[in-house]
């Protein structure tokens, strides 16, 4: 117990509030209600976000009360941390298709049979009027326009709405709600989880203490992790796919995914940080970071497999053995046209980008003209974009 409460709160973690108070009561008997809320702006659950569940699956671990928290109420407003504009809100269908995916993604880390599931409509659906101005005097202004990215808006004369404005406040009283002891979120919600100690002293309850994880870095190695700027590595992403995704990753950021993403011990990332200083080849590390992920999301058998494809593909400069198709009933197509038709690309504008920068190959060849022509024969023939998009084309 001593070595899972220290590992609790020291991996993976950025900061505690209050350490000691709740250092004190993970070694207690009571059984705490660790609250971790998520809003349901997409339908994918990323590593970025494994991050954080894999925070709350330690909490679930050690026997406490796991609560996933779904935004659907908040979500129609948008979390606007970190943005210096509104975030447009989400139509009920939106967050309702979203909402479908959540549970089933964070299965693959959670005991979701033993997590309460709860969504924020719940509560936040039924204040009336007098409710939202009792909740409002709970906080003040100074206090909330202190939160750096509404300070930044304020001073450059940008629109931040009422609704923005209430947002933290409705995440705070969601603590309230959930009598929540404990709350988990990555360290740019730190603004907001505050809030919900302070609001939860408001309604006479004792504050949460608030643990924060680190914001895992996307496959650019600088922006953090996320969907919008498509450098993300999904949960659900095949084998295949998340093996490429891996090795693409700048070498700098192999120690961080191992202790991020991973379950591989701390003398294990030690001899990888050894390894790395001692000039060990990165490519070795990341394919054993990649089965490691791999393996944790699907099986052994599935990373193995994903490997031998990642060598055919990579270093033996062969087509995948799985490759989608595509049926056209002409005989043959201008490759730019080809392009768009199939989906590989949004426009012809990005088709001659690609072309340009050698990014297109037909049967292994690279195409070079903005006007080839590509034949379709019946037995099938490949385009390959970049270094992992495959499409076989056929006519019938």
């Amino acid at each position: 117990m001593i070595d899972e409460v220290s590992n609790l709160l020291n991996r993976g973690t950025s900061e505690v509030i209050v350490r000691e108070d709740l250092e004190k009561k993970l070694r207690g008997k009571r059984k705490l209600r660790i609250k971790l809320g998520i809003d349901p702006t997409g339908s994918v659950l990323h590593l970025g976000h494994a991050v954080v569940l894999n925070k709350l699956r330690e909490f679930q671990e050690l026997g406490h009360k796991v609560i996933f928290l779904i935004g659907d109420f908040t979500a129609r407003i948008g979390d606007p941390t970190g943005r210096s504009t509104e975030r447009p809100p989400l139509s009920d269908a939106e967050i309702n298709a979203n909402m479908q995916h959540y549970t089933a993604q964070a299965g693959l880390l959670l005991d979701m049979k033993r997590v309460e599931v709860r969504y924020n409509s719940e509560w936040l659906g039924k204040l009336n009027f007098k409710d939202i101005i009792v909740l409002a005097s709970k906080v003040t202004y100074a206090q909330v326009a202190q939160r750096a990215d509404f300070k930044e808006r304020i001073k450059n004369d940008v629109d931040l709405s009422l609704q923005e404005f209430l947002y933290p406040v409705m995440q705070g009283y969601d603590s309230v709600a959930l009598k929540a002891d404990v709350e988990i979120g990555g360290t740019d919600q730190k603004f907001n989880l505050l809030m919900g100690r302070q609001i939860q002293e408001r309604y006479d309850q004792e504050p949460q203490n608030v643990l924060t994880c680190p914001i895992l870095e996307g496959l650019d190695g600088v922006q953090k992790m996320s969907k919008s700027l498509n450098n993300y590595i999904a949960l659900t992403d095949n084998p295949n796919e998340m093996f490429g995704k891996i090795m693409s990753i700048p070498d700098e950021l192999i120690k961080r995914y191992f202790e991020l993403a991973t379950n591989v011990s701390a003398l294990e990332i030690e001899q990888i940080s050894k390894d790395l200083e001692g000039g060990i080849n990165p490519r070795d590390l990341k394919i054993k970071l990649a089965k490691e992920i791999i393996t944790r999301y699907y099986n052994e058998k599935k990373a193995l497999e994903a490997k031998q494809e990642f060598i055919q593909v990579f270093s033996q400069n062969q087509a995948p053995t799985d490759i989608p198709e595509m049926k056209f009933r002409v005989v043959e197509m201008p490759i730019i046209n080809l392009l768009i038709e199939a989906k590989l690309v949004s426009s012809k504008g990005e088709a001659r980008r690609l072309i340009e920068g050698g990014g297109v190959r037909f049967d292994g060849e690279k195409i070079i003209k903005f006007d080839q022509i590509i034949p379709f024969l019946p037995d099938g023939n490949v385009i390959q974009i970049g270094k992992r998009r495959f499409l076989k084309v056929k006519s019938v």
